[in-house]
């Protein structure tokens, strides 16, 4: 199983669009990233009237569409799965970068503005601060702009002695 850090923080703190920048410099260095976004609520991601909607709605309890360059499965569950799982469903990476699970027992990065107020994630997970305070915590605070230097600290504590898939990484 790669390694699997969350990021978490409030909503509207830039948790996205930090990681957008995150997940570019670690493909560029040669990782293979997998993503996953937990959301609260239920959501949609396929189109009403298209094929798999509509095997969905016909009661398909799971629905995968192919191509020769993508796969998609959307499959009903009856609980909130564990990270974990969901991890394992990604195949071949070399780390896993979670948006949100702020009460899984992972490595958390927590994202927020300067003085937003208390960190939202769990202390005792915490391994770095990206945008806020992290005073009186043992862990590392960079800012959003330091997208370069979050991939290197997670290099060195996530993925040093592993394989980036061959591509460069490492």
């Amino acid at each position: 199983m790669p390694p699997m850090v969350c990021f978490v923080g409030p909503s509207g703190a830039g948790k996205t669009t930090f990681l957008e920048r995150l997940i570019a410099e670690l493909s560029r260095r040669g990782y293979r990233v997998g993503t996953i976004k937990h959301h609260r609520g239920d959501f949609e991601i396929d189109r009403p009237g298209k094929d798999t909607w509509r095997h969905a709605q016909a009661g398909a309890r799971a629905v995968c569409i192919s191509s020769p360059r993508k796969v998609a499965v959307i499959r009903q569950v009856e609980e909130d799965l564990d990270p974990l799982a969901v991890a394992s469903l990604l195949g071949p990476v070399d780390i896993v970068l979670a948006e949100g699970y702020k009460e899984a027992d992972l490595p958390q990065v927590e994202v927020c503005r300067p003085g937003a107020g208390p960190l939202v994630g769990r202390k005792d997970r915490l391994v770095a601060v990206v945008g806020g305070e992290a005073e009186g915590l043992p862990v590392p605070r960079f800012s959003p702009a330091e997208v370069s230097a979050v991939a290197d600290f997670l290099q060195r504590k996530f993925l040093t002695g592993r394989d980036s898939g061959g591509c460069g990484g490492g």
